[in-house]
């Protein structure tokens, strides 16, 4: 399969998927990052962190937007979860298992 090829697959598929959808993709995506650098360490690991905590900091600055239409409860739950995730990822050695559920979790959610 060329790379040509591939790329008009990706595309369609992405045209099928919900706006949800596509925002449970970037957690998989975040996830998978992190389930790989797990075992290689260093650079990769470092990179995943760093793209998971761009992720997080995106949903917190969302939910504390005061022109987002969920409603505030549920705002409130995922900003307190962003939080909690966004401290987890600034300590000195993140628990990979804890973002990974989390990650995870939020995906489910956004998938159906």
């Amino acid at each position: 399969m060329s790379f040509a090829s591939n790329t008009s697959s990706a595309g369609r598929y992405r045209r099928q998927l919900t706006p949800k959808q596509m925002e449970a993709e970037v957690f998989a995506r975040a996830t998978r990052a992190l389930r790989e650098a797990g075992a290689e360490g260093g650079i990769a690991q470092a990179r995943a962190i760093a793209d998971n905590r761009r992720l997080w900091d995106a949903v917190l600055d969302s939910v504390l937007d005061p022109t987002n239409r969920l409603a505030l409860p549920l705002r409130a739950q995922i900003a307190s979860l962003a939080r909690a995730v966004l401290r987890e990822l600034d300590a000195e050695a993140p628990d990979a298992a804890f973002i990974i559920e989390m990650n995870e979790q939020m995906a489910g959610a956004l998938w159906n």
